[in-house]
């Protein structure tokens, strides 16, 4: 795992060392182990620049250091991530001549990319974002992984292509000029993340998931390599349950097993829920028990806690258990921390926790796994429960569903704690008024469009007319509440996994240089998971139908029943207390017209309402303020 970035121009002007060097530097936290710079230029004229920093995994020796080249070299490779399936692709690359100096997965992309050029992404399984020098074509390709578990921005600063695994590298290209995208703004406010391509800063891009990017004399041309396709399960589906059981805990086996190639230590992030206690069994079947460290972090607060189920899976497997319980004190210490390590806003308040679980995990082991992505390839979240029965709520007529809105406002009393029943009517109420796909983006985001018309001022106005264009852009069109619900997965793979939790994952490890794996998100398993029915995933109201019976001999009944629960702390009592004075002052009148976006008397509703326990606006509080802690950082 590491951090990369670079530069490629055909204009003759002179970009001085200390450029690089600096742009590399700034992802010092994703690579401490070791630094690297590529920078020369070629018969053609044109000026290439590749920075690297290490974070040492695999092959730890100074034959993995990167820029890495080829035999000649005339490739040249930036990588960060893993390939898993390295030790597979090796062998067949040895027999076509190729020659390797190192023994990791790196020098394996180099290879590949000599033998089948682009189509080389086809072979890959792992996590990646890489960008490959080509002398011999005067080409620049680069790279995501198929998910999006691994980030690369990209821009064009008048002629020059710059490209970095995080925006606080680009900001040091010299001729960068920041500028807010208002597109981007109004997204970040509905979603609570800026989907891809959309950054924060106008002129700049994100690589979606599944895409490369060539660069060739001054031209960029981006191409999708690889997209999740549930229509497949509609198709007719051969497998009966039981061999789909067997199949899918096959695959998971075989995917824990590659995630546990590592020259150093490892762990598990074990939260207590499903998908990790999972993994935890799988992990099992290739370790001691005893030798297995797994690590969980709890809150003061038992509305939030989910530390005891850890705490009984580690005694029950027996593994080196290490835990921490964090007041709210700590956790308050850190929300200013937390600002700090991102570089575009994100709304997502579980970024606290995770960044403390991941800083708690490092001070032990370099590489951890996750359950990340069960929820979203198997309909975990209580969301798709709601969307059994909310079209009975969405055919009211309009004025029906806000007189029952008002009802209900007046009727159930404000509650703070996690996730609340309250909370939760009230915002499936709100979703009922939009399109089926889109309700769920309204229910788990904050600012819909009629609020940003109350909230941006005048000349922003036009920046939220289209909000959800995502959505219909992305969304597979159907007519059968079947196929609906498949547009329902991919939708929250595309958006929310991708933009939120993958970006909330590599943000808050990686600023702890610590790598995170996601034994869910193996390409195989993902071919397999895209073939299921819909009806495998949730049954009747039960969620990951297919993924827990796969695992009901293995996991304590009372772990497979439980709840989902997400990784939440206190946000909305916070704003009512020891938050209060902060918010007040981030969102004061001079701090707002200083920021010139918002609509001062708008926010003041918010909070007062808030404070009154009028409303629970704990979601557009937080977004509003990570927004401006953002942009004072930034500007």
């Amino acid at each position: 795992m590491c951090g990369i970035c670079g530069y490629i121009t055909t204009k003759d002007i002179n970009i001085a060392s200390h450029v690089l060097d600096e742009m590399t530097d700034a992802l010092s936290h994703r690579g401490p182990d070791d630094r690297g710079v590529y920078a020369a230029r070629s018969k053609a004229g044109i000026n290439i620049g590749l920075g690297h920093r290490r974070l040492s995994i695999i092959d730890l020796s100074q034959n993995a250091r990167q820029p890495m080249s080829n035999e000649d070299g005339s490739v040249w490779l930036v990588f960060n991530g893993e390939i898993y399936n390295f030790r597979d692709l090796k062998p067949q690359l040895l027999e076509k001549g190729h020659k390797f100096k190192s023994a990791g997965d790196t020098e394996v992309i180099i290879h590949l990319y000599e033998e089948y050029g682009e189509e080389c992404l086809k072979f890959i399984n792992g996590m990646f974002a890489f960008a490959l020098w080509d002398s011999r074509h005067n080409i620049l390709f680069a790279a995501r992984d198929r998910i999006g578990e691994k980030p690369f921005y990209y821009t064009d600063c008048n002629g020059t292509f710059v490209f970095a695994s995080e925006l606080k590298s680009i900001v040091k290209y010299p001729y960068f000029n920041k500028e807010l995208d208002y597109v981007g703004l109004s997204k970040y406010l509905a979603y609570e993340y800026i989907p891809a391509p959309l950054t924060i800063f106008k002129g700049v891009r994100k690589l979606p998931a599944g895409s490369f990017i060539k660069w060739q004399g001054g031209i960029i041309e981006v191409k999708k390599y690889w997209d999740l396709d549930l229509s497949k399960s509609e198709k007719g589906f051969s497998l009966s349950e039981s061999e789909s059981l067997n199949k899918l805990r096959a695959l998971l086996l075989k995917s824990v097993e590659r995630r546990l190639i590592s020259d150093v230590p490892l762990g598990l992030f074990l939260s207590g829920g499903i998908d990790s206690s999972i993994v935890l069994s799988l992990m099992a079947e290739f370790m001691e028990c005893h030798k297995i460290k797994t690590f969980t972090i709890g809150f003061e607060d038992k509305s939030f806690d989910e530390s005891g189920y850890a705490r009984d899976l580690a005694h029950l497997f027996g593994t080196e258990h290490k835990e921490r319980i964090f007041t709210s004190a700590d956790l308050l210490e850190h929300i200013p921390m937390i600002s700090q390590i991102m570089d575009e806003p994100l709304a997502d308040a579980s970024i606290v926790p995770t960044y403390l679980l991941s800083r708690f995990t490092r001070q032990h082991v370099k590489v951890a796994l996750g359950g990340d992505g069960g929820d979203e390839l198997f309909a975990g979240y209580p969301t798709f429960q709601a969307d059994k029965f909310i079209d009975l709520l969405a055919g009211l007529p309009i004025f029906a569903k806000k007189s029952l809105l008002a009802i209900l406002e007046k009727s159930l009393s404000v509650s703070f704690g996690n996730i609340s029943l309250d909370f939760k009517i009230k915002q499936l109420m709100r979703g009922s008024f939009y399109p089926p796909l889109t309700r769920h983006f309204v229910w788990i985001g904050s600012f819909t469009p009629e609020m940003q018309s109350c909230l941006l001022k005048e000349p922003l106005l036009k920046t939220a007319e289209n909000i959800y264009s995502d959505i219909s852009q992305l969304s597979i069109q159907t007519a059968s509440a079947r196929k609906r619900f498949n547009s329902l997965l991919y939708l929250y793979t595309k958006l929310y996994l991708q933009n939120d939790i993958l970006t909330k994952v590599d943000t808050a490890s990686m600023a702890n240089s610590l790598e995170v794996r996601a034994p869910y998100l193996d390409t195989e398993l993902l071919n397999f998971v895209e073939t299921i029915p819909y009806n495998f995933k949730i049954r009747l109201f039960k969620t990951k139908y297919i993924l827990k019976k796969a695992f009901i001999h293995k996991l304590p009944r009372h772990i497979l029943k439980r709840p989902k629960k997400g990784f939440g702390i206190p946000i909305a009592i916070w704003l009512r207390s020891e938050l209060k004075v902060y918010l007040r002052d981030c969102l004061s009148h001079d701090a707002l017209r200083k920021t010139g976006v918002f609509n001062p008397k708008f926010v003041d509703t918010l909070i007062d309402e808030h404070l009154s326990a009028k409303r629970d606006n704990r979601k557009l509080l937080w977004t509003l303020l990570v927004f401006q802690q953002w942009h004072n950082r930034f500007f």
